[in-house]
């Protein structure tokens, strides 16, 4: 990876030398090229695409402006409240799109330059939408979610449910740490006039824009909660109604779907790829006598279980300054689920708390990908220090929702223990 070799193919070479010699030569790749096979052959998979096509849609047929605007009308004259618009249209968009980047760059190109304009401190303008872009992670349909679960063998469903109060309490942090920022030095933040919107046309643009989007999420994260249906079986629900909505706003045209589907085969071509390796590479560790090790060495470890589990964020939280978060997992899970099994934890609760750790990795300096979407789409007087500086807070407040979850799980199992 160092070399810049792409991370499919770094996992299939060292996959291939590796099921040569401990497999027994040409016989080790023919049981790779199986078990690629049967791991890209898995039903549990399939939200993955239908979940990245929602994403792809919602991107590519432009409605994502017009929930901005509806939003927008009902802030009023909060403190910040283009920053509060920025957590509320990442939390909005977090049920449809499923991928931070692609979140990150729609709030940045949207909000940032409306922001600039107002007299928006680059801490102020570029904080928020990095937060609230890593919603997308914590808030289903999510994308990482599903591969989280492909990759450790955990529920995905319940996965999915588990992430819910994590992430809108992590919208909430983010929205009273803008209010009071601002209450305390105004400057950052400086107040404008805006024009009043009779309540009458904040619930018509409601209704007639927000609500198919209420559809959209009770079509994906409703009907796996209530039994209905599958993870599977949501995101073909949820595809159905994202193609239904933006075809009722009369956006749905070829020149949407083309790029729409073409963009969603390339990225599910890659991503199961990547999973194909992981998984690869989790059975040559098994086979090879290094999960075994690795989990007695820590398992023997003379502290208290918990203090693993925190040591295994920090080792997350470090590797995110560096490298790519589906790296991270493919180089992580295979080692820390079996020492989580070991010690008797909910793989639920630990899934909750890696995803919230890797969401923490996209935007962790100097090298996280949402950064450098946001310096993409940014201002060109805004510089990578800035975005560096603006991400500090928000960063500290995931890690206050973090410390919560491990004091609190029911905070991440509440909701998956009502499930049907």
């Amino acid at each position: 990876m160092l070399a810049g070799v792409p991370i499919a193919f770094c996992f299939l070479i060292i996959c291939s030398i590796g099921m040569y010699i401990y497999f027994g030569g040409l016989k080790g790749i023919e049981q790779l090229t199986i078990s690629m096979y049967t791991t890209c052959n898995r039903f549990i998979l399939l939200p993955l695409p239908l979940f990245i096509f929602m994403g792809e849609v919602m991107f590519h047929s432009g409605i994502a402006p017009i929930l901005i605007k509806v939003i927008d009308k009902w802030l009023g004259r909060l403190p910040g409240r283009l920053g509060l618009l920025a957590v509320g249209a990442g939390t909005l968009f977090s049920t449809l799109t499923g991928t931070s980047l692609a979140s990150v760059a729609m709030l940045g190109a949207s909000l940032s330059p409306e922001m600039e304009k107002a007299g928006y401190k680059k801490p102020m303008s570029l904080g928020p939408i990095l937060g609230s872009g890593g919603l997308a992670m914590m808030i289903p349909p999510s994308g990482l979610a599903v591969f989280l679960g492909a990759i450790a063998e955990v529920s995905i469903g319940r996965i999915l449910i588990a992430i819910i109060i994590p992430g809108l309490l992590m919208a909430v942090a983010y929205a009273a740490y803008i209010i009071i920022r601002c209450w305390l030095d105004p400057s950052v933040a400086p107040s404008y006039e805006i024009e009043k919107v009779p309540t009458a046309e904040k619930i018509l643009d409601t209704v007639k824009y927000v609500l198919p989007q209420g559809v959209v999420i009770f079509l994906v994260v409703g009907v796996i909660f209530m039994g209905i249906a599958t993870p599977s079986e949501a995101g073909a629900t949820g595809a159905l109604g994202t193609v239904i909505v933006a075809s009722f706003y009369g956006r749905m045209r070829w020149k949407v779907l083309k790029p729409a589907l073409l963009d969603t085969v390339i990225v599910t071509g890659i991503i199961f790829f990547i999973i194909a390796g992981a998984t690869a590479f989790s059975q040559i560790l098994a086979y090879s006598g290094a999960t075994q090790g690795l989990s007695e060495l820590v398992t023997a470890m003379p502290v208290a279980p918990i203090v693993v589990i925190m040591m295994m964020m920090v080792v997350v939280l470090f590797l995110g300054a560096f490298m790519d978060v589906v790296a991270i997992m493919m180089v992580t899970l295979p080692i820390f689920i079996p020492v989580i099994e070991e010690f008797g934890f909910n793989p639920v609760w630990f899934c909750v708390l890696y995803l919230l750790n890797i969401e923490m990795a996209m935007t962790t300096p100097p090298f996280g990908m949402s950064l450098f979407v946001m310096k993409s789409v940014a201002p060109r007087d805004v510089t990578m220090s800035d975005i560096y500086k603006a991400v500090i807070p928000f960063l500290v407040l995931d890690l206050l929702v973090m410390a919560l979850i491990i004091a609190w799980p029911q905070i991440a199992l509440w909701l998956p223990g009502l499930m049907r």
